[in-house]
Parts: C-alpha cells; structure tokens; sequence
C-alpha cells in the first residue's frame, strides 16, 4: 500500500510540473499574461476551469512577475445547481471571487425549442455578462479553460459544418475592443486535466443545461478524435502541430495569399504550370509532386 501511494504521489507531482510547464510556455509563447495584470478567471465548476484556476496559482506563487487572479462564476440559475460549492472552495483556498447571479437558463429554455441544441446562445449570453464583469472588477485579462482537444474539435466542427478553416485563438480581443481573452490550457490534453482533476478531488458540478445534451455535433466530433486516439497515437498531436505551422500559399484563400500578384519575371518558377509543361508525361504525376 505504501509502495502504491508513493507511486501515485509520483505520477500526480509529475502530471501537475507537466500541466504547469505546458501552461507557462503557452502564456510565454502568446504573451498571455503581463506585469500588473488581474487576472479574471471564469469558473464554471468543471474540471478544467478548476485546473485553470490551480495551475494559475502554482504559476502566481512562482513567476517573476507579479498578477492578480479574481475567480468570477455566473449562476445561471439551473435547478439544482449547488449554490454553495463554490464560494466554499474558493474561500478554503484563499483566492478572491465573485459570483454573479442572473437567470440565463430561462432565456435559453424559452427561446430555444425542445430538443435543439442551447450551446450557441448560451455562450453569447454568458460573454455578455462576463465582459460587464471583466470592466467592473478591472480585470484586464479574461482566462477561459478550453484546452487543446476543444481547440480541435472546433477546427472539425467548422471545417464540416462551416466551411472554414477556423479554430480557437489562444488569444483574442473581443469585437468591441475593450477586453483580451486569454486561454491558458491551450496545450494541454483533456485526458491530462481529467486526472488531476480526480486526484486533486475538485468538486465538480455538472452542467444540466448543455453537458447533457446527446445530439451535439461537437460529442461526435469529440468521440471521433477519441477515436482515432486510440486507433493511431500521436494523430491528435500532429494535427495539432499542423494548426502552429500554416502554409498559407498552399491553401486556396485569394485574401490570405495575394495568388493574383504572384509573378516571375521572364523566369520559370519550380513547380508552376511553364515548368511542368515541359516535364515529359510519364514523370509528371510522381515527380512534380516531389517537387511540390
């Protein structure tokens, strides 16, 4: 028993210096995080804005530069939602918080019929709030805890149903300029954040409104990346790799890449269809691809 305790202290000590260093390296990489910044961290009660909020705070303790972190939750006013969860944890840990209270739910429930899908609606009206809240409590960085595995579900979410080659930023500015959103657990794996979450024993609440949902194309998108998690490891980690390493002259977007500008003066590029029209017809469809 002592043997297998030391083993899990092990691996748990492990996990939480890799979810830190990934962390650290995405706030370094985006620039997420300043001298002098408050943090506003939104906390729902799932497991990774809980892990959110504890990696930020191991970060706190030790980085060179000073911040501050606010935990704020919007209590949507779902039946059932334990109202004392959170102001009980946040005050045991020592952090500041705000709970905001406004009835969201209903908004969602008469609006949206039976059956339908909330999320869309439901996230605009709970940016809404918290943008108000983020100018309130002068926070001046926004922290959300969408991990990598989200960041590509939504890449496949609009790839096959929006028509866009488009994921989520790890950093952005929302439209009216005035708020910077940040998300921190840009790098980290969902499979990661479910462990720590179970062995730091964060008490979870469920989301009865969205997370019960059975008929959302993001659940598919999500088990078909489990999938192929299974079937071929590493995939998950290569496309990933892929969203940080764009070649915009080889996708088809006239905006991103000025193709009507391209030109060679008096010179046959490598590639282009001057010098392929002079490769013979047998070579053509192997080694002009190599060349490509």
């Amino acid at each position: 028993m002592e043997i297998r305790s030391r083993k899990e202290k092990y691996n748990t000590n492990k996990l939480h210096k890799r979810l830190r260093r990934l962390v650290g390296s995405a706030i370094t990489d985006f620039n997420m995080v300043e001298a002098g910044d408050r943090v506003m961290v939104c906390l729902s009660g799932g497991k990774d804005s809980y892990v959110l909020l504890d990696i930020l705070r191991s970060l706190q303790s030790r980085a060179p530069l000073q911040f501050e972190l606010v935990a704020v939750n919007l209590d949507q006013k779902q039946p059932g939602f334990p109202e004392h969860v959170l102001p009980e944890y946040l005050t045991k840990i020592g952090v500041p918080f705000r709970i905001i209270e406004q009835d969201t739910y209903s908004v969602v429930k008469r609006i949206i019929s039976e059956g339908k899908t909330t999320c869309s609606l439901c996230s605009r009206l709970r940016r809404g709030v918290l943008y108000r809240v983020a100018s309130e409590i002068g926070a001046t960085k926004i922290a959300l805890g969408h991990h990598r595995d989200d960041i590509l579900e939504t890449l496949f979410l609009n790839l096959f149903y929006g028509g866009k080659l488009k994921a989520m930023s790890p950093k952005l500015m929302n439209d009216n300029g005035q708020h910077i959103v940040i998300r921190p657990l840009v790098y980290c794996k969902e499979k990661d954040l479910e462990a720590y979450a179970v062995t730091e024993k964060f008490p979870i609440i469920p989301c009865n409104l969205c997370g019960s949902q059975n008929n959302l194309q993001r659940q598919v998108v999500k088990n078909m990346m489990q999938e192929w998690d299974k079937k071929f490891p590493g995939r998950l980690e290569t496309m990933f790799t892929a969203l940080r390493n764009v070649q915009p002259s080889h996708l088809v977007d006239n905006v991103l890449y000025d193709f009507q500008g391209l030109r060679v003066d008096n010179k046959y590029m490598v590639g282009s269809a001057a010098v392929i029209d002079q490769v013979p017809f047998d070579l053509k469809h192997e080694e002009t691809e190599v060349a490509e």
